[in-house]
């Protein structure tokens, strides 16, 4: 009898804490969903127009001048969202909204539709939205957005505005996407900063956007530009490690660096290999989330790819996992 008593006692505690630590969780997540800052923003043209030079040369009139300008912005932008910024995997392939998470424990947070249809989410952006939300992570009211905005910063003001142009050539389309919600492990992820945004702790916001972005060439600064897309995964020294923030069920991301732990003794060609088809150089295959880049990877020239080679091989040998 005793027993069962302090059994009993023993469940109601353990009932009340879990309670308590619930009430806590829910309350703190909502408070860091809700929370706000003010970030600068950049305008920047929409399509970057054309040099002075380049309309004399061409002999165009300022309406021919604006239309190539135009034309040219929304074919890199077909490039970019095609080999180098993974746009697709958050909006879906038409950019109507995709899922990012739909899982009850974790939540559910889609990628909202960017089109001009009906569910559209960028109807009244100016540059200066489309700056504050891609390269600050940063919402129109203040709120922090769930977007990886740390792999964006460094993009340039005629890429991001290459982009813009792309989307908006893209067919209007009706869908309007679900707030974001969170499941019972993704608030006590937030509510204990195991889950952080992007815009609180991995971004500096007083950094100043270049207008252009480095010439594609085989170089190590346009390397570290390219590469800048991977430190969602490998860390912002490249060391790999648990990916924060990832799905659970992905294995930790790999050592990018020249490190025994990393890629010391592979070569171009392998890394090529690995990033194209998916093998490392013993033939095996690489698995999730890596196999996510396949694609992109794939529309990349060979110049991208040996311009991240020579940049990763430039870093130092870094232990997995170091910050």
């Amino acid at each position: 009898m005793k027993f069962l008593k302090a059994l009993g006692g023993f469940l109601l505690v353990a009932a009340l804490l879990l309670g308590a630590g619930w009430l806590w969780a829910s309350s703190k997540s909502a408070n860091e969903m809700a929370a706000t800052m003010d970030v600068p923003a950049t305008g920047f043209p929409i399509p970057a127009p054309l040099s002075a030079d380049e309309v004399a040369d061409l002999g165009l009139s300022p309406e021919t001048a604006d239309s190539v300008a135009l034309a040219r912005a929304i074919e890199r932008g077909t490039h970019l969202v095609q080999a180098r910024y993974g746009c697709r995997d958050c909006h879906g392939e038409n950019f109507a909204g995709g899922v990012m998470i739909d899982s009850p424990p974790m939540g559910r947070m889609y990628g909202p539709n960017l089109t001009g249809g009906a569910g559209s989410r960028i109807g009244a952006f100016t540059p200066e939205d489309w700056d504050r939300v891609v390269r600050h992570g940063v919402l129109p009211d203040g709120r922090r957005a769930v977007m990886p905005a740390d792999e964006f910063k460094r993009m340039s003001d005629q890429e991001l505005g290459d982009i813009v142009a792309y989307i908006q050539n893209l067919p209007a389309v009706d869908n309007t996407t679900p707030p974001v919600s969170l499941g019972p492990i993704g608030k006590v992820l937030i509510a204990l900063g195991t889950f952080t945004f992007s815009a609180t702790d991995r971004i500096d916001h007083e950094a100043q956007h270049v207008a252009l972005p480095p010439e594609a060439t085989v170089s190590v600064e346009f390397g570290r530009h390219l590469a800048a897309t991977c430190v969602g995964c490998h860390r912002p020294n490249y060391s790999g490690g648990p990916i924060v923030g990832g799905d659970p069920s992905w294995v930790d991301a790999r050592n990018i660096t020249a490190h025994e732990d990393g890629l010391a003794g592979w070569t171009l060609e392998q890394f090529s290999t690995a990033m194209r088809d998916m093998k490392r150089p013993d033939g095996t295959d690489l698995i999730m989330p890596m196999t996510l880049i396949q694609p992109f990877a794939q529309q990349m020239t060979d110049v991208e790819i040996e311009a991240i080679w020579t940049f990763l091989q430039s870093l130092p040998p870094t232990p997995t996992g170091t910050n």
